[in-house]
């Protein structure tokens, strides 16, 4: 998730940038770059790398302009590199822009625009807003702005300078964060409060739609289309850690709060809006490659690993292709039976991981298709793969995986409409009506997350046993299997993960009095089937802690407690149900006083076998 800082006042904008950009390191970045206006030019520097970098290239060439805007870049189009990083200019370098986010219809935007001669250098998205702008500057970058930000299409935010207007910074806020701080005779943006903080305590959190004016003396803001507003400013006391965190106590839990937001950038670009379509154009096989296939392999590990169980399930219901699921650490021992006819998905939040590299180099030169699905750009996974389908999470800081896991499985269900698709297995009613119920689930996951209080007691309740189960039958088992890691891994709880139906055979010597027994039941035609395991843990004197789709009258009458998600489609249920399962174990963990951020034993990145 990147990183936008913005100067304008009476001391030299450069040290004030690269400290925010400082301040703004935890959110991660691959380059990062500013642009300050001095002496009627805008001066421009920029690295990949770290800010180290950044900093080295500066101090031969320091610009002592008062205004300027700095930005630490997170991948998405085009890989790391110098010129890929922000800020970005048109060809006169009369306009610099900052941009976090993406655009969905930039490639449309930029052919037009070489249509019309201009000459672009990056491999990004961003880069057609400054050459818009300059399309539509006359003497006000104000209203030029104005008139880009509708042929933008995307969740984004942004910031603007302009070296015929150096009294002014513009920034826009369409999704993606953006925080003013107003101080003495100075104005500041970043894209969290973290960088504030040493120069003022007065902030204005930006809205959907908002445009701000920042000057030396303050900031005006209206909408996109002119109409005023008056902002309400907050007064921010938190302790610089906290402000990292955005106010959260812990990563983990600002991370399990992004999960929406991160649907949202996952799903970007990717729904034809035109129709009930998946778009994936990072994704090379043809129809008649798709319709050739003989499997497809998913292999992982941990979280990854159980996002990839319910991959296998959507891609045999949905494209009708036999699925292998495998452990990354077991696959490589199993002489793996595939070849050019299949497809191998390589799931990874890092693209580090070493267990699933050497698993993809086994499955290559066996000859299968390499594809990836990971949130890291110019990872090794996504370097070594055909094709890259990229989850927009943000960097991760937590150890604990939340939003990267939902992301995955907002990938992998795009992957199996479009696989079902491109061989003409999947019914397009049901292609039509998964769509519709993806638009919808960002906005849902936001209903769920404000279950959170109900959700603390029952951990802190949790948090007093030694033991507890997760139970669940097909999709709800694979989502089992996730709620179970996340509450061992930070509370160090003893959780196992059974399918419901598997309870008679051998586990039910484990209900006794009391224990804690998570039970999901989401899936409309197996409801009366979970129930039946749900009634086998009762009657041993299990504590039943429910998950269920609203409406759902019947299950709540064999649950100590119930939690109730928005109805959508049967297959998107496990990025809902997984939501309150994380809260659950924060909660839990929290009450037990553990490292949640960093739990013990536990690495975000694991490179070694």
């Amino acid at each position: 998730m990147c990183g936008i800082v913005g100067y304008i006042g009476e001391q030299n904008a450069l040290p004030i940038l690269i400290d925010g950009l400082k301040r703004l390191e935890y959110r991660g970045y691959d380059s990062a770059g500013v642009a300050v206006i001095a002496e009627g030019e805008t001066w421009v520097e920029k690295s990949a790398g770290r800010l180290s970098e950044l900093e080295a290239r500066i101090a031969g060439h320091p610009a002592a302009g008062r205004v300027g805007i700095g930005h630490t870049r997170w991948a998405t189009h085009g890989r790391p590199s110098d010129m890929n990083a922000h800020p970005h200019t048109d060809a006169s370098g009369r306009f610099a822009v900052v941009h976090n986010g993406i655009i969905e219809n930039y490639a449309q935007l930029r052919e037009e625009l070489q249509r019309q001669g201009h000459v672009f250098r990056s491999e990004t998205d961003t880069e057609v807003i400054p050459h818009l702008i300059a399309a539509h500057y006359a003497g006000d970058i104000v209203e030029a702005v104005r008139r880009v930000v509708p042929l933008l299409r995307g969740a984004f935010a942004l910031a603007v300078v302009c070296q015929q207007e150096p009294e002014k910074i513009v920034a826009v806020k369409a999704a993606s964060p953006l925080v003013i701080g107003l101080g003495e005779g100075e104005t500041l943006l970043a894209s969290d409060i973290p960088a504030l903080l040493p120069y003022t305590r007065q902030v204005i959190v930006m809205e959907e739609g908002w445009l701000a004016v920042l000057t030396r003396e303050g900031v005006s803001i209206s909408t996109v289309e002119g109409k005023p507003v008056l902002p309400r400013i907050t007064h921010v006391d938190w302790d610089p850690g906290q402000a990292e965190r955005g106010g959260y106590a812990h990563f983990m839990l600002k991370e399990i709060h992004e999960q929406p937001r991160a649907m949202r950038d996952t799903l970007s670009g990717r729904l034809d809006p035109a129709g009930g379509r998946v778009l994936l154009h990072e994704v090379g096989l043809t129809p008649d490659e798709v319709k050739a296939l003989s499997k497809v392999a998913i292999v992982a590990c941990g979280t990854a690993a159980n996002a990839g169980l319910v991959g296998k399930y959507l891609i045999e219901r949905l494209a009708q292709i036999p699925v292998e699921w495998d452990l990354a650490s077991e696959y490589r021992y199993r002489e793996p039976m595939i070849d050019e006819r299949t497809l191998f998905v390589a799931v990874s939040q890092s693209g580090e991981t070493a267990d699933t590299l050497a698993a993809m180099r086994e499955a290559r030169s066996r000859g299968a298709r390499i594809l990836a699905v990971t949130n890291v750009v110019g990872s090794t996974v996504a370097r070594e793969a055909d094709w890259v389908l990229y989850t927009w999470a943000g960097p991760e800081i937590a150890v604990a995986s939340t939003k990267a896991y939902t992301t995955q499985l907002v990938a992998l269900t795009l992957l199996a409409i479009w696989l079902g698709q491109h061989n003409g297995r999947i019914d397009p009613a049901e292609a039509r009506a998964l769509v519709d119920a993806l638009r919808r689930l960002p906005d849902q996951a936001d209903r769920v997350l404000a279950l959170e209080e109900a959700v603390k007691a029952a951990g802190e309740e949790l948090a007093r046993h030694n033991d507890a189960f997760f139970i669940g039958r097909n999709l709800d088992y694979a989502v089992a299997m996730e709620g179970q890691l996340k509450l061992k891994e930070i509370s160090y709880i003893h959780a196992e993960a059974y399918a419901a139906g598997e309870l008679k055979h051998g586990t039910l010597a484990l209900i006794t009095d009391g224990v804690p027994v998570v039970a999901l039941n989401t899936q409309p035609d197996l409801v009366e089937k979970t129930i039946s395991n749900i009634q086998e843990t009762r009657a041993r004197g299990a504590f039943v802690l429910g998950l269920a789709q609203e409406g759902d009258e019947e299950t709540p009458r064999y649950c100590d407690r119930i939690f109730y998600l928005p109805r959508t489609h049967r297959y998107l249920m496990p990025a809902l149900a997984v939501l309150p399962l994380q809260l659950l174990a924060y909660y839990a963990a929290t009450a037990r006083g553990t490292d949640v951020d960093k739990p013990r034993n536990l690495a975000k990145s694991v490179t070694v076998e």
